[in-house]
């Protein structure tokens, strides 16, 4: 029964974790532990966080007085993974090995966090929807260089838990729905879901997607070689520019729209120029995947943390609205994403899915 199934989230950030525990689909705890960044920095490398970071989560749960052997499962968002199909992972050898090496993000130590708990206590550890989801179709992957092809990296964890609630509303499965998906948050991801895939999406992390409140988002090719090569910026510096210190922050020193928009009533006109052209942006690129779809589109998906602006949503309304109607899950739905994810599978509603670490896309040579 729903209620007797009990499961542990964890979400692993740059400087927090976040659990969650749930009673089916009841979120009936939650807390956001904060790290101290000096103890943080004091780890040489990131696998070395994940027994201080277990400390934390044993001692907070504790404290609540849950006991770790009550859990029925423990579930982690992961990352660092080679693409594979969105679903849900029960978290095995592979997988660890291959977030071992690739352990540069905070959602790496994940998997490994959750596995040692489930290998103590004798119950299963599973990934979902990890953000190496890559479902794209091989004609979304061409650009103008034959060396070079697109790569999915959306909110995956965020697209799919909406994506299965929106087809809900609709009255249909999610593998029957055809739905463009945009998460508006510190990063702003589009996506065209198909038929329960993740067709085509914007590239959240190499700058293939709308111009976020931390990140520059598409710019001309030649600008960016302007930048390198004749004012002079290196690799890491850009890097940093384009994923953390670029769109809104760049322009207006804040990534904090509620600020924005106060700038914007105290007579801001450049606030409101460049909070216009992020929304501007948004409604362009769900525009573009609209087509993806064949302008065969159920409903317009928002969610994130700006999707909560009524502003914003209907500005979007009043430019891409005559496309579809919109469904938008206003807020974060990270921990909710994982604990329904592992439940579907606890209840068989859903098949769990084996990690083999196999690449999904491997060049064109199937088509030379």
């Amino acid at each position: 029964m729903n209620e007797k199934l009990k499961v542990l989230a964890i979400n692993t950030g740059s400087t927090s974790t976040k659990i969650a525990v749930f009673e089916g689909e009841e979120k009936i705890f939650s807390v956001n532990l904060s790290h101290d960044a000096d103890k943080l920095d004091s780890f040489h490398e990131m696998s070395e966080q994940q027994v201080y970071r277990n400390e934390m989560i044993v001692k907070e749960l504790e404290k609540e007085g849950f006991a770790l052997d009550s859990f029925d499962a423990f579930v982690a968002r992961g990352g660092g993974l080679n693409p594979c199909d969105g679903g849900t992972y029960l978290v095995n050898q592979r997988m660890l090995e291959d977030v071992s090496t690739d352990a540069v993000h905070p959602a790496t130590l994940g998997p490994g966090i959750v596995d040692a708990f489930a290998q103590r206590y004798g119950k299963k550890a599973y990934v979902v929807n990890p953000p190496d989801v890559d479902e794209l179709e091989p004609v979304a992957r061409v650009t103008g260089l034959a060396n070079v092809f697109r790569e999915s990296r959306f909110h995956a964890l965020s697209h799919k838990e909406v994506g299965l609630r929106a087809a809900e509303k609709l009255g249909k499965r999610y593998e029957e729905a055809n739905l463009v998906i945009a998460h508006i948050g510190g990063g702003i991801s589009v996506a065209a879901h198909k038929k329960g895939r993740a067709i085509d999406a914007t590239d959240i992390l190499y700058g293939d997607c709308p111009m976020a409140p931390t990140r520059v988002g598409m710019i001309a090719p030649v600008r960016l070689i302007s930048l390198c090569f004749e004012e002079g910026a290196s690799a890491a510096e850009l890097k940093k520019l384009f994923i953390k210190n670029g769109g809104v922050v760049n322009h207006l020193g804040t990534s904090d729209i509620l600020e924005v928009k106060k700038r914007i009533e105290d007579g801001d006109r450049y606030a409101e120029l460049i909070y216009e052209a992020m929304i501007y942006q948004i409604g362009k690129h769900i525009g573009s995947f609209a087509t993806v779809l064949h302008g065969e589109v159920d409903a317009i998906v928002l969610t994130g943390g700006i999707s909560q602006d009524t502003n914003l949503v209907e500005k979007l309304k009043e430019m891409v609205g005559y496309i579809a109607d919109f469904i938008v899950f206003p807020g974060e739905l990270e921990m909710e994403a994982l604990g329904n994810g592992a439940l579907r599978v606890l209840q068989g509603r859903e098949e769990v899915l084996e990690y083999t670490g196999e690449t999904k896309w491997k060049g064109f040579e199937d088509y030379l």
